[in-house]
């Protein structure tokens, strides 16, 4: 691999002929008509993926996309255009067409510079390099294990996904700066037969590594089989999931998606900025349990949410975002953090050099608080232990969510008596975090799997919250509560 594929400024030097003397070229294009700022977003994305069924592979893809993303802003108004021509004459015709949410003369942009940023991802050997046998192997070992698990198992389905997306953002207010971004993930499908009993489930994760992350305990393709295989087992031999109000207790890791949809969307400040969300004109209120911290941090090491850079050339932060059930703030990009007056978090982003960047989450989690997690399965006389989920829907506006629980448990005097299945969570965000009644100390974030949708685009995310009790959500099972 040459120098110029591992640095992404000279990558786009030497393919492209992309340097500072032709960003400012096209910034000052982009402002010639008024705008208050203009940035662009450049990206190459390299990418791969491989479906696997019934022992054989099924479909391979491999794919190159590139391209310019030109945004202008005036006010809170914004101009965007794209194009996936990166010669010179066709990004200044972007720039132009751009720059027509706009009327009369700007200002210069400031040269740019270049911004140092943290290396929170080594890119080492990306995977979208791996040789496909080698990626096969990993396949094969996870197929091999979820087949043994259980002669019940009659279908084993996977997946595999790797890119590595070469980005770099010049700013009209002079920022300059590069990334390389690795991405890799595997998943697991399984599906057990007993008679007309069919049961699946699914496992599987990745993150900003190379292929040896899935050398590493608990993240093995022997793991992910065996878990998937071992849930969809399990499934046969689950209940109908009663109906009614009941404590549930939410496992540590996964159960971060649940805060994800129905919190975190809520503290994004374009929905803010825009009061269409229960949070807004807030800050400072309580708006959940004193037990609930709520974080944003794009600078987990390795995670599937982490960025070097958020789309707009600005650095991740540890945002709090609730702390001690007050809220503090909400995850910006550049327009709110003009409207509201604070500094950058880091959080604006886009799927691609197509899209605009928003406001998005990076890493969202619940911090742990100080309860042993038996200490709360115990406190429970009757109710549900919810570990991972399937998904789930949202009302941003006043946070109602509905969730699909995979893997969900009846737990009668503090014990878990037999798995249940049918289970639907229903409630509102912010209530369920004002009814949070203990904290575990076992905060674990979940293994990178989660991909989040809005205005319809979609970037990968982080989840995470330790074990957690709370008084009281709406399951929505087939059996009547006693």
């Amino acid at each position: 691999m040459t120098d110029a594929t591992r640095e992404p400024q000279a990558f786009f030097a030497q393919r492209f002929g992309i340097d500072h003397r032709v960003m400012s070229r096209v910034l000052a294009e982009a402002l010639s008509r008024g705008g208050d700022f203009a940035d662009l977003f450049f990206e190459h994305r390299t990418s791969s993926s491989i479906a696997f069924e019934e022992r054989q592979v099924r479909s391979t893809s491999r794919s190159v996309d590139a391209g310019v993303g030109i945004r202008v802003v005036k006010g809170e108004a914004t101009g965007y255009a794209y194009t996936e021509d990166l010669e010179v004459e066709a990004m200044l015709r972007a720039a132009r067409t751009a720059a027509n949410i706009c009327a009369g003369g700007g200002a210069p942009p400031v040269a740019v510079g270049r911004v140092e940023i943290a290396s929170l991802y080594p890119l080492g050997e990306p995977s979208v390099w791996a040789p496909l046998p080698a990626k096969l192997d990993l396949i094969r070992r996870a197929d091999a294990t979820a087949r043994a698990h259980d002669p019940r198992v009659a279908r084993v389905m996977l997946s595999y996904a790797d890119e590595l997306r070469r980005v770099a953002v010049a700013t009209s207010d002079g920022r300059l700066a590069y990334d390389a971004q690795p991405m890799v993930r595997m998943d697991v499908t399984v599906l057990t037969e007993s008679g007309s009993n069919r049961q699946s489930a699914r496992d599987g994760g990745g993150g900003r590594y190379d292929l040896s992350y899935f050398d590493q305990p608990g993240h093995t393709p022997e793991d992910y089989g065996r878990e998937a295989a071992r849930v969809a087992v399990l499934l046969q031999e689950a209940i109908p999931a009663p109906a009614g109000t009941f404590p549930v207790v939410l496992g540590a890791g996964d159960s971060g998606v649940l805060l994800h949809e129905a919190v975190g969307h809520g503290l994004e400040a374009d929905f803010n900025r825009k009061k269409s969300s229960n949070y807004a004109d807030r800050v400072g209120e309580e708006v959940a349990s004193p037990l609930c911290t709520v974080v944003d941090e794009g600078v987990v090491p390795g995670s599937r949410g982490t960025i070097n850079v958020d789309d707009e050339g600005n650095a991740p932060t540890r945002s709090v975002l609730i702390e001690g059930g007050r809220l503090r703030g909400y995850m910006q990009d550049r327009i709110s953090t003009s409207h509201f007056a604070v500094s950058p978090t880091g959080n604006g982003r886009r799927e691609s050099f197509r899209c605009a960047p928003m406001p998005r989450m990076t890493n969202t989690s619940l911090l742990p608080g100080e309860a042993e997690p038996e200490e709360i399965l115990r406190s429970v006389k009757k109710g549900l232990y919810c570990k991972s989920y399937s998904g789930g829907q949202v009302n941003i506006s006043n946070g109602d969510f509905v969730f699909c629980v995979t893997e969900g448990y009846l737990v009668e005097e503090g014990r878990i008596v037999a798995p249940v299945k049918g289970v639907n969570l229903i409630g509102n965000g912010p209530d369920t975090l004002s009814r949070v009644s203990m904290v575990g100390n076992d905060f674990r974030l979940s293994d990178g799997k989660w991909t989040c949708g809005k205005d319809g685009q979609s970037v990968p995310v982080g989840v995470g919250m330790p074990t957690v009790l709370v008084s009281g959500i709406t399951v929505g099972g087939t059996e009547r509560s006693a």
